[in-house]
């Protein structure tokens, strides 16, 4: 039996564990840019990024002098950390004593249920902060992506959005929910039609049209907002702006997150926030679009504003668009009342994790802890397609 008062002979269950949740169905964690490691961190830390300008060029004039530049102004953007999570694992004497199987045995496994737990909730919430910040949306809801063998248009103008936006360059990919990956795998498995057979063979998605094809259990399916028939006001508006107001008409509220398209316009565009003042629209509410904004310009009357259905969000991201940081927590200054304590880290998807124990009066438990937070940097970087 292990000694109660170390984790010494406790490391080789936990590795055991942690070769064994490196395996779990997750996309976003390795789609985004990940802040991890052994470093500690608190919750309400403040977490700060650079966000340069995007510039015009100017006429350049032949002078004696030298001319004045114009200033540039970097965005600072700000995350918090929201998110202090523990499981902990409580074992008593008798307790031990009583496992016909062996106590390291039954703790190697509920250590790695404390590791998985984690692991989805992390990916839950990157998803979540993913498909609230997207730009623009391709496909039809409720249609699932890749019905059609050797067809990779679905990837293609998926990725066209991040194109559009500018942001198509470095790491791409586009994580799927398991239906999408389903027809993924059984439309596109033959050889011939995407290059190698490592899908048939072993349920690889592979690289294709510039994007890692990535499956996540985590995929969100989001709800559709209640509003209908509602319009913009007359005010018309120019390609690039992201705030619509509204005229008084119509029933119900757009939220957060919804699909909305404009008449006239082809594009999908995501909702990233709404202003409503009551149960139906009445002017003077905005709904706010995320960045880069229109693509067609709103003539100056009111305009139909139409809610996409209900539909599952696969999400196209490119790596620099969404942070993802994850640490072992602050503890204070000469340490808390654990006895040892042991920092694991995930190989695969480069997660840390604190593990520590504490004794207590007959009996003592291992916590499983560390801090998160997802944000995005960046919408014109996301984009979604809708299943």
């Amino acid at each position: 039996m292990a000694n109660p008062n170390t984790l010494t002979n406790v490391i080789p269950d936990i590795n055991t564990a942690r070769d064994v949740i490196s395996k779990e169905l997750v996309g976003f964690i390795p789609s985004v840019t990940l802040n991890a490691g052994s470093e500690r961190a608190a919750v309400n830390q403040s977490i700060k990024s650079i966000v340069s300008p995007e510039v015009t060029p100017e006429n350049r004039t032949v002078a004696i002098t030298l001319p004045t530049a114009t200033g540039q102004t970097p965005t600072v953007k700000e995350m918090i950390i929201g998110f202090d999570k523990s499981v902990k694992i409580p074992w008593a004497g008798e307790e031990q004593r009583a496992i016909p199987a062996g106590y390291s045995t039954i703790y190697g496994a509920q250590i790695e249920q404390a590791v998985r737990a984690h692991v989805n909730a992390i990916e839950a919430h990157v998803a979540s902060v993913s498909y609230l910040a997207s730009s623009r949306a391709y496909g039809t809801a409720g249609t699932t992506p890749f019905p059609t063998a050797g067809n990779l248009t679905d990837a293609s103008n998926a990725l066209k959005i991040l194109k559009d936006n500018g942001q198509a360059g470095g790491d791409n990919s586009l994580v799927l929910n398991t239906s999408a990956g389903a027809n993924f795998i059984g439309f596109q498995s033959q050889a011939q039609m995407s290059g190698s057979s490592t899908i048939r063979d072993q349920g690889v998605l592979l690289r294709t049209a510039g994007l890692a094809l990535r499956e996540s259990a985590e995929v969100p399916t989001h709800t559709k907002g209640a509003m209908a028939n509602a319009t913009t006001n007359n005010a018309g508006y120019a390609v690039g702006a992201t705030a619509l107001t509204l005229a008084t008409a119509g029933t119900g509220v757009s939220i957060d997150g919804d699909v909305i398209t404009v008449a006239g316009d082809t594009n999908k565009y995501n909702v990233e926030s709404v202003t409503f003042a009551g149960a139906n629209p009445a002017a003077g509410d905005v709904i706010n679009i995320a960045a880069p904004g229109l693509r067609v310009a709103i003539a100056a009357a009111a305009t139909a504003i139409t809610v996409v259905a209900t539909s599952a969000r696969n999400i196209v991201l490119n790596r620099s668009a969404v942070e993802l940081i994850v640490r072992p927590p602050q503890m204070p200054t000469g340490g808390d009342a654990a006895v040892d304590s042991y920092m694991m880290t995930d190989p695969r998807s480069g997660l840390t994790f604190d593990i520590r124990l504490y004794v207590g009066y007959g009996m003592n438990y291992i916590d499983v802890v560390c801090v998160y937070q997802a944000k995005a940097w960046n919408s014109k970087g996301i984009g979604t397609l809708l299943g």
